[in-house]
């Protein structure tokens, strides 16, 4: 079998070539007020950009508020927020790395603190709020119930994505990504472990599967025709009766239908305490099933480390993408030497030529 483009040959979907097949995952950085991006965010996206890799996407961007999982995550319900995140997109673009967001909403796993200031709920009375969900069922057993998402609420959510998406087009991004894993709000409706549903939003497939695909239509309908969509999801719960992997094949069907370009393939975050084994590339066969059976591109994530292994992916016809997190954080330029391991000549930015030989 004849092998596949490498991870250094370029990617085009619809209008969009993306220079390489490395992306910069979405990772919060827990550094915004009031939603507006910072400094912090313009020099660590932009690091990455010069870095070398061909697509960099925005954190978990929140569509609403509530929609935020901490009080400092980014935000896109207000125009005001526009101006900043097309100083980003722009600086992104000059180095000619394409700039993706992904547009968001935390649903029960809202209004928690960061990291690095502790795990659990902040409650209203230190700033917090009363998180929302397709039912009152909160992640974590001993926190209170969050609010059951009414029918006109559910609309409001809707629009709320379609509104972020034309202000994403308007500071310059070229990807959307809708955050369908993760335990949050998407994927709340998808899983039957949290959504109880007994409208048209719950019950059977058809039902739970039914606001992200509402979600995708209308981020489809507000982005350029020629600039791709995706939507990252969550394979599998890794819990007995919850989300698999079947699921996420016939979803990503209708997805693909809709007009979304690449599916972005992670797992887990829904249920707290599950238990699943990780090793190297362990997420990467939910990327080759979904691309195989739903015949629409596919993004690989998931302790995928190094320049063999993650061009081994690409060759092989696993995914069209490979999203890299915690390896870009410690190594803002893993693209540039990925390529000088794979003997793939690419340009390095003309300020830093100096140290390419």
């Amino acid at each position: 079998m004849t092998a596949g483009p490498g991870l250094f040959d370029p990617l085009t979907l619809r209008g969009l070539t993306l220079r390489n097949r490395v992306a910069v995952s979405p990772m919060c950085q827990y550094s915004s007020t009031d939603g507006f991006a910072a400094d912090w965010h313009l020099v660590h996206l932009g690091a990455r950009a010069v870095g070398g890799a061909g697509l960099v996407l925005l954190e978990a961007t929140a569509v609403t508020p509530e929609g935020r999982i901490s009080p400092w995550d980014l935000g896109l319900w207000d125009d005001a927020h526009v101006p900043m995140l097309g100083r980003i997109a722009a600086f992104v673009r000059a180095q000619g790395a394409a700039v993706g967001v992904q547009l968001a909403h935390a649903g029960r796993k809202a209004s928690t603190r960061r990291p690095w200031e502790g795990r659990g709920v902040i409650p209203a009375a230190e700033g917090g709020w009363t998180p929302v969900a397709p039912s009152a069922l909160p992640f974590t057993v001993g926190d209170a119930p969050p609010h059951a998402l009414t029918l006109e609420e559910i609309a409001g959510v809707v629009a709320a994505f379609g509104a972020a998406a034309r202000r994403a087009v308007a500071a310059g991004m070229q990807v959307a990504e809708l955050h369908a894993a993760h335990g949050y709000l998407l994927h709340q409706f998808l899983s039957p472990l949290s959504n109880r549903r007994d409208d048209a939003y719950g019950g059977g497939f058809d039902g739970r599967a039914r606001l992200t695909l509402e979600v995708a239509a209308a981020v489809r309908a507000a982005w350029p025709e020629g600039l791709p969509v995706f939507v990252r999801v969550s394979a599998t719960d890794h819990a007995a009766g919850g989300w698999d992997v079947d699921d996420t094949v016939a979803l990503a069907r209708r997805l693909r239908a809709l007009g979304v370009d690449l599916v972005d393939c992670s797992s887990g975050g829904l249920a707290a305490g599950a238990r699943y084994a990780t090793g190297p590339g362990y997420q990467v066969g939910y990327a080759k099933r979904v691309r195989r059976e739903a015949g629409v591109a596919t993004g690989a994530v998931g302790l995928i480390t190094t320049p063999a292994q993650a061009d081994a992916v690409v060759r092989a016809g696993q995914a069209d993408l490979v999203l890299l997190g915690r390896e870009l954080l410690r190594d803002p330029h893993w693209p540039l030497r990925a390529a000088r391991a794979l003997g793939a000549a690419v340009p390095w930015p003309r300020q830093y030529e100096r140290a390419a030989d």
